[in-house]
């Protein structure tokens, strides 16, 4: 048991020494250990301060981008209206315009049908009348051949015309 109690002198300059080292220790660390935990402490709270700053910021930021992503997607489903638009336009301008060119097409082409009509309407009546004139003649020769033939006719166009 006497391992386990310590001596009156070994307590007493153990003391001493305790008391040294923590007097020394108090008046020249101990201020500096205060104020570097303090320095970390105001350190760790601005940093955490700055964590919270940035992940408000990166919250803002995160809202902006969604808000561009909506704009951009708004943009680009306006775009591609405007480009169906655009191409629905152009595919019945485009239309219109075949139209329009077939029902000029189809106009010439009646114009020019009813123009060589009325011309072969024109060349058959003058064959018509060319042959009327020629058999005309041919049967006016033959009848006309004799003199007395010429007296009788004559006379029956004269009567026809004192009638009108």
């Amino acid at each position: 048991m006497a391992l386990l109690t310590p001596a009156l002198g070994l307590f007493v300059w153990t003391l001493i020494a305790f008391l040294c080292v923590f007097f020394i220790l108090r008046k020249f660390a101990w201020k500096p250990i205060l104020n570097s935990l303090s320095e970390r402490e105001t350190g760790i709270a601005e940093s955490i301060a700055a964590a919270d700053r940035v992940k408000k910021e990166m919250g803002q930021m995160q809202a902006e981008n969604e808000k561009l992503m909506v704009q951009a997607r708004e943009e680009r489903s306006q775009m591609l209206k405007e480009a169906k638009e655009m191409k629905d336009r152009i595919v019945n301008e485009a239309k219109d315009q075949a139209k329009a060119e077939a029902n000029k097409i189809l106009a010439e082409a009646n114009a020019q049908i009813h123009q060589q009509k009325m011309a072969a309407l024109t060349d058959v009546k003058n064959e018509i009348g060319k042959l009327s004139v020629e058999v005309a003649e041919k049967i006016l020769r033959k009848q006309l051949a004799a003199g007395e033939a010429q007296d009788q006719y004559v006379n029956m166009l004269a009567e026809e015309i004192k009638l009108n």
